[in-house]
């Protein structure tokens, strides 16, 4: 059952990200509401439980966004297990530390998509990319990330015991 209403969560959030958030947009940028969720579920779940969250976050971005099959789901499972490396120093009370991480998940997500998206295509303005783009994305992000992390907390916490880390 737990199971069920975490993937019911992820579809929540990807139909919020997609759909409602459109109209909260500033400049067209909006929060990356999967990274935030591969993070939450990373950290207080675990590396393999962040993977599987990640890549199902990655999927649904590359089916209805990706120019590339795979590219998201692979970004993302990457930013579940890095997630999950930190799941020994996370405390449920303590928001700073999912701020911190959620933060660099996005940044290094972003820089990747401007990789991935961008420089192999020749288009070598980073200083725009990064100013339009990056900063404000990232910005964006923070301020919706506590608004998420609670509920998901919530369910985390009230669905099971938050296993240590399973996967060494």
């Amino acid at each position: 059952m737990k199971r069920l209403i975490e993937i019911l969560f992820i579809f929540i959030c990807f139909l919020l990200q997609s759909t409602l958030f459109q109209h909260f947009a500033f400049a067209g940028i909006v929060p990356n509401l999967m990274v935030i969720i591969t993070s939450i579920f990373g950290f207080m779940e675990g590396r393999s439980h962040g993977m599987t969250v990640g890549f199902i976050c990655g999927l649904l971005t590359d089916i209805f966004y990706g120019n590339v099959l795979g590219l998201n789901a692979l970004l993302f499972l990457y930013i579940g297990y890095a997630n999950g490396a930190g799941n020994r120093g996370f405390y449920p009370d303590d928001i700073k530390f999912p701020l911190l991480f959620i933060s660099i998940s996005d940044l290094v997500y972003l820089i990747l998509t401007y990789i991935t998206g961008f420089l192999f295509r020749a288009r070598f303005d980073i200083g725009y990319y990064f100013i339009h783009i990056m900063l404000p994305e990232l910005a964006y992000t923070v301020a919706v990330c506590p608004f998420l992390f609670l509920p998901i907390k919530k369910l985390l916490l009230l669905t099971g015991d938050r296993p240590q880390e399973e996967d060494e």
